[in-house]
């Protein structure tokens, strides 16, 4: 059960104001079946100005949720089944957009592992899994970076665009004091890296896109919810709550931002 004391936002309006001046914009959540990407969708369907919303899920399972809500939506939102460990559904995925839109002007990444039926967090040395260990860069960095090369030509226009990703501020090295986790830390860093790489490349291939990456602090998700016992009662965010956090990030977003990662609260996180 949420346990922080927060009143419910009200309807999202005038979000994504670095986009707002483009009357019909398109965006792309990976990882939309669920938690903060699920929420993503809900925000963005509240957006006049958001003309298409496109939304990839793995399962459909474990997606009834984003399916409904995209029945009820009409052409607005299209639901597409990716697996972000395979290339090719990647690559497929884009392929589809491309046959609806021009460019996509937001493309924030969702996707994340912490634990499943096969993964713990590692305490230690002993607990580390090279199987795991490759599973969590698939999951938490690979697929960014493989949907930041196949989203490029759909970002290399005249139209400011957006490429943000879920990151943790555990994925921060400097910041590392506790140690543990060391595949979602070391995953997360190496997303961290990707995200800053790509910003590099794309201010010559797509200089008008803007690459972050985000940390959305502890939200009540099931990625979280193992781990929420000693969170602070004012640190455990809901998924709206989060959503509405990184919106404002994302709205106050300029060029000069790009290669940078940002807190919830906006201000810049070290690498």
């Amino acid at each position: 059960m949420l346990r922080a004391n927060q009143k419910r936002s009200n309807k999202i309006q005038n979000q994504y104001s670095v986009l707002s001046e483009i009357n019909q914009a398109n965006a792309l959540v990976v990882g939309a079946s669920q938690g903060i990407g699920f929420g993503f969708v809900r925000s963005l369907l509240q957006q006049e100005h958001i003309q298409h919303i496109f939304a990839t899920y793995r399962n459909p399972d474990t997606a009834k949720q984003l399916l409904d809500l995209a029945s009820q939506s009409g052409d607005r939102l299209k639901c597409l089944q990716v697996d972000i460990t395979a290339e090719s559904d990647i690559a497929a995925a884009v392929q589809q957009i491309q046959q609806s839109v021009k460019q996509i002007h937001l493309a924030i990444y969702c996707v994340g592992v912490l634990h499943d039926q096969n993964l713990t967090p590692e305490k230690s040395l002993k607990q580390i899994n090279a199987e795991n260990l490759i599973y969590s860069f698939q999951v938490n960095s690979i697929g960014a970076v493989l949907l930041a090369k196949h989203l490029m030509p759909l970002f290399n226009k005249t139209e400011t665009s957006i490429f943000a990703s879920i990151s943790a501020k555990v994925g921060s090295i400097s910041d590392n004091r506790l140690g543990g986790w060391y595949g979602y830390r070391a995953s997360k860093a190496a997303l961290n890296m990707f995200l800053k790489t790509t910003a590099i490349e794309y201010s010559r291939r797509c200089p008008k896109t803007i690459v972050v990456a985000l940390h959305p602090g502890t939200t009540d998700t099931q990625l979280s919810q193992p781990f929420q016992k000693n969170v602070p009662l004012d640190k455990l965010f809901s998924v709206e709550h989060t959503v509405t956090l990184l919106s404002q990030v994302i709205s106050d977003l300029s060029l000069k931002d790009s290669g940078e990662f940002f807190s919830w609260d906006g201000t810049k996180l070290p690498w």
